[in-house]
């Protein structure tokens, strides 16, 4: 996945969940924010960013926030990203085996679930999530409580006692992490969900990426502790 106009910039402030002021070229300019989660510890002042200008004349504001630079570590924060990537993922890790259909947004009981993937001797719903806290080499979803995706493994539970395989994929937007686990501390609902949704057939699964200033591409598994 690759970004045109991509500019560099530096966090000024996020004065609410969906933009961030930002400096350019000396400039103080207002950034759209599309990934609504807390990155609190991506999205402090002076950090490196990179953001994505629009030549929309329409728009309330020219760029969108794509990358933070975290020390060494370059972290996509674009929450549009990690269901694009899956799908890409799908095709090139043959993790599924041959595929014969990949929809998106497939409804099921009260959610609407990422992907319902067809194949030969398959019928799997898959919900997926992007990861974006990362603390020494450690990265844990959520960093915000989430009481819908609580419910997403509730409904990958169901779809397995209907007949269906079920997934939960986690997209972990960076690269050169050691493993994945629940965030205990901020959600531990949310890890006992993710227990309970192994425990009744649910695959779990994640990967990196490989991150550039304009690209995340998918990258290698990786391990899942719970």
């Amino acid at each position: 996945m690759y970004y045109q106009n991509i500019r560099q910039g530096i966090f000024i402030i996020r004065p609410n969940r969906f933009i961030a002021h930002i400096e350019i070229d000396g400039k103080n300019e207002i950034c759209h924010v599309k990934n609504t989660g807390r990155c609190r510890e991506l999205l402090i002042p002076g950090a490196i960013v990179y953001v994505q200008e629009s030549d929309n004349p329409n728009r309330r504001t020219r760029f969108d926030l794509i990358a933070v630079r975290k020390g060494n570590r370059l972290i996509n924060v674009d929450s549009s990203a990690p269901n694009k990537l899956f799908r890409e993922w799908v095709i090139s890790s043959g993790f599924f085996g041959p595929v014969d259909k990949i929809f998106p947004e497939r409804r099921f009981g009260d959610s609407r679930l990422d992907y319902y993937i067809e194949s030969a001797d398959n019928h799997i719903f898959v919900e997926v999530k992007g990861v974006t806290l990362e603390d020494n080499g450690i990265v844990r979803f959520p960093d915000a409580p989430t009481e819908r995706g609580v419910r997403h493994m509730g409904e990958l539970v169901r779809c397995i006692g209907d007949g269906y395989s079920a997934c939960a994929a986690f997209v972990i937007q960076m690269d050169d992490v050691l493993y994945f686990e629940p965030n205990w501390e901020t959600h531990p609902a949310f890890g006992q969900a993710l227990i309970s949704a192994q425990n009744a057939g649910v695959k779990l699964i994640a990967f990196q990426c490989c991150v550039t200033e304009n690209s995340i591409i998918p990258g290698d598994p990786v391990e899942i502790r719970l």
